[in-house]
């Protein structure tokens, strides 16, 4: 037999040892792992005391096992009192974690920026949208009838050449060079009158400071009864004081497109950065040429009009005051948060 004093002293060890490593826990986990230790079924005071009372004398047998007992239900004690202490703090971090201060002023965050180029399509479009004008669409990859033919472009013209457009299908097809094929399309789709404006990219074999390779361009086509070069000069000057919110003169100067007769380069006056007026060529245009109107079935006895066509890059970079076309392709973030 057991000699009792070393069980009852080996019992107060254990329970001093259990309720010191409770004190330490820091974590729910931990704790289940001490209860397991100690109080499981195969835990410290099962398999060291529960277990051996049949090897003690049996007139102390009832008091080791009181004991034991007594000892089970002070680490519990400690167990429940350390879980809801632990519980207690658990909740407070996640309240400090999940807690607003309402009162703090809210997260600065950066937004996008329309880009310029767009920015000057859709001012354009709403110009002409005023007037009575629809927006036109087309597509980038186009026939040599639709780009050169139909306009009265035939195969000697210099715009033909390999060198200045990019071909496609052994030259069966080409990127548009302008988007006066929308203007073809719809006249072939639509009876007149008509009034349309055509924005959208181009391609042309051209690169620096004032040239893109991939460039927008908006084309704008009036056909009616007895259109004259009247009209067209007094829509181009409403768009250009409407564009650029000034009392801007404009002039038109002859010149030659294949799709027009007459042709002008239209200037417009303007002030250089010393103050100095100058005048600024910012687009084509003309009347459109009989021939073109042969090519869509309209009849040039009945029907005449006048079309334009400029480039938004241009446009872009007089209003904003831009002096290099490649900072609007260049991704500078700067540049796109306006802040040059």
């Amino acid at each position: 037999m057991e000699k009792h004093i070393d069980i009852f002293e080996e019992l107060h060890i254990v329970e001093e040892q259990a309720l010191n490593e409770i004190k330490k826990v820091q974590s729910q986990k931990e704790l289940e792992e001490i209860r397991i230790k100690y109080l499981g079924k195969k835990g410290t005071l099962t398999t060291q005391f529960l277990k051996r009372l049949g090897t003690l004398d049996p007139q102390i047998r009832p008091e080791v096992g009181q004991k034991t007992n007594a000892c089970k239900d002070v680490i519990n004690e400690q167990l429940s009192i350390k879980k809801d202490s632990l519980e207690a703090s658990e909740k407070e971090k996640l309240e400090e974690a999940l807690y607003v201060d309402i009162s703090r002023p809210g997260a600065r965050r950066r937004i996008g920026f329309e880009h310029l180029l767009k920015k000057t399509q859709k001012e354009i479009e709403e110009i002409f949208i005023s007037l009575g004008y629809a927006v036109k669409e087309g597509p980038e990859i186009e026939t040599v009838f639709y780009n050169f033919e139909a306009l009265n472009t035939p195969d000697w013209h210099p715009a033909r050449d390999e060198h200045d457009s990019f071909y496609l299908l052994e030259n069966e097809k080409l990127l548009r060079t302008h988007t006066s094929p929308v203007q073809i399309r719809t006249m072939q789709k639509e009876d007149p009158p008509i009034a349309v404006i055509a924005p959208g990219k181009v391609y042309r074999s051209d690169y620096d400071a004032t040239h893109l390779p991939m460039f927008h361009q908006t084309e704008g086509l009036f056909v009616d009864r007895d259109v004259n070069v009247g009209h067209l000069k007094g829509t181009l000057e409403y768009f250009m004081k409407e564009l650029f919110s000034e009392d801007v003169a404009i002039r038109l100067r002859p010149s030659f497109f294949p799709f027009t007769e007459p042709s002008f380069e239209v200037d417009i006056s303007w002030k250089d950065k010393y103050g100095k007026e100058q005048w600024l060529e910012v687009l084509g245009a003309g009347m459109v040429d009989p021939n073109v109107f042969k090519a869509v079935g309209y009849d040039p006895e009945i029907w005449s009009g006048f079309a334009f066509g400029a480039g938004i890059e241009r446009l872009t970079m007089l209003k904003y005051g831009l002096t290099d076309i490649r900072d609007l392709v260049r991704g500078d973030i700067r540049f796109l948060r306006q802040e040059l």
